[in-house]
């Protein structure tokens, strides 16, 4: 039987764990009083395994909350091996649709519904005001305080409707930035008055429609009283505003393995000094290639280590268990069917998808008979999306049997080059200037921003690289 202090540490802790079967010691913490989990792709290779997952860990803690990142577009848990049949943010913000966007969020809920999952780790409500952004880019609904809101309260609402919970992220606002906090500390210098109206109006609209719970940034934002390199998960100055809006759920760190807290004030010290800071529930992050145990041990003794010196009051643990358990009363527990749900998220996105999809240059549809070589010149990992996705790539393969990739650019035949990152990216960005020197006719599939697309004759603007993106790709190169 686990002590008082074991239980009331492990309940502000969302422990990451590797595969698809619960290990022992994440069954001996649920026991032990565990607020919850977080699925990464490597727990959720399809519906039916995620949902026996699900049912199993809420066998072993009913008030468990199962949560998942599932954005839609790039960044995608439950559909990672097939790409999500929802095309993300900002495909849903070009639309600007409202009423798809809710309806969109709706399907997507049914479908966490349908694999056990308790809280989405979404909307982004991040305004995306840096066009070399390396980590939001079309993870946001767009570049306006007034256009994200408009479709964060959609989502929101649209989760809701599900029965889900809703995450908003990343407080206070991680669209200035051009530093991927999964390796690097970002900073954003803007002052006070910018900040306030460009980056919190969307968190402001969404605590006002009902959000349940807001995650942080591991950024640093001086104008909103942040002390020098301290990140806004650890600093309690940044995370009271979140409070100021009058949020009543929980504050969620955004994962505490990433670069940004990580290795400095280092994993342990980053636990307490979140909660310190006025953070609820602690994401531990993804352990894929890492010991889950020794995350999870490393967590809790730190924190029981604070608790028990007298540095970490237990009334600050107990407020923060309250805090977690709104999120407990925000789901439903009627399961919906599967196959019904993930086929009305596939007509969904199929409809935002192509409304959305639109060419920034000259059209250049390619003849049924043609055999395109299709070069990818991306070269940095998506740390958000947890790989370098490739359905771009193999839907126009699959749709044009002759098709082939490459590594590099032929003399003739038609040419697909996959962007994302030219803007920020140097490597992508020199080999894009290098083939199109050389093939100035060549077609460019943009899987990033507008304002990040690359000057050439013909650009597609996919707005990332999900199954919905590549399906609407192939419909517009065919049109």
């Amino acid at each position: 039987m686990a002590d008082d202090l074991t239980r009331a540490v492990n309940g502000v802790l969302l422990a990451g764990f590797t595969g698809t079967q619960p290990p022992p010691w994440l069954l001996d913490a649920c026991a032990a009083g565990l607020a919850g989990v977080v699925y990464f792709a490597h727990n959720t290779p399809d519906l039916a395994t995620t949902a026996a997952l699900s049912d199993r860990l809420h066998t072993a803690r009913p008030e468990l909350i199962v949560a998942v990142d599932e954005e839609g577009g790039d960044v995608s848990r439950l559909q990672a091996v097939t790409g999500s049949a929802l095309p993300g943010a900002g495909a849903l913000g070009a639309v600007d649709d409202p009423e798809l966007t809710r309806r969109a969020a709706h399907a997507l809920g049914d479908m966490l519904a349908a694999a056990g999952v308790d809280l989405n780790l979404a909307p982004v409500l991040d305004v995306n005001s840096a066009a070399d952004n390396p980590v939001i880019g079309v993870r946001a609904f767009g570049t306006t305080p007034e256009l994200v809101s408009r479709h964060g309260v959609a989502f929101l609402a649209g989760l809701h409707d599900a029965g889900i919970a809703a995450c908003g992220k990343h407080f206070p606002g991680h669209g200035a930035t051009t530093v991927d906090s999964h390796l690097g500390l970002p900073v954003v210098t803007d002052d006070l008055a910018t900040v306030a109206a460009r980056d919190l109006p969307p968190f402001a609209a969404a605590v006002t429609a009902g959000v349940d719970a807001l995650m942080t940034a591991h950024i640093v934002v001086p104008a909103l009283g942040g002390a020098t390199g301290t990140p806004a998960t650890l600093d309690a100055r940044v995370l009271a505003r979140a409070r100021a809006l009058g949020l009543r759920g929980p504050i969620i760190t955004d994962a505490l393995d990433m670069g940004a807290v990580f290795h400095d004030p280092g994993f342990g010290e980053a636990c307490v000094r979140a909660l310190l800071a006025g953070a609820d529930l602690l994401c531990l992050g993804t352990t894929l290639h890492r010991d889950d145990e020794a995350l999870y041990r490393a967590a809790h003794a730190a924190l029981t280590a604070a608790v028990r010196s007298g540095r970490l009051r237990r009334e600050r643990v107990a407020e923060a268990a309250t805090r977690i358990a709104r999120l407990r009363g925000a789901t439903r527990a009627v399961r919906p069917d599967a196959a019904a749900a993930e086929a009305r998220l596939a007509q969904l996105g199929a409809e935002a998808a192509s409304r959305a999809l639109r060419w920034a240059g000259e059209p250049a549809p390619l003849a049924a008979p043609a055999a395109p070589v299709v070069v990818d010149l991306r070269t940095r990992l998506n740390h958000a999306a947890g790989r370098i996705a490739t359905h771009l790539s193999n839907a126009v393969l699959s749709a044009w049997p002759a098709a082939v990739a490459a590594d590099t650019v032929p003399d003739d035949g038609p040419v697909l080059l996959v962007t994302r990152d030219a803007a920020n990216d140097p490597a992508e960005r020199d080999r894009l200037t290098a083939a199109l020197a050389t093939r100035p006719d060549a077609v460019v599939l943009h899987a990033g921003t507008a304002a990040s697309a690359p000057s050439a004759r013909h650009v597609l603007l996919t707005w990332g690289t999900g199954r919905a993106n590549a399906s609407a790709a192939v419909a517009a190169l065919r049109a």
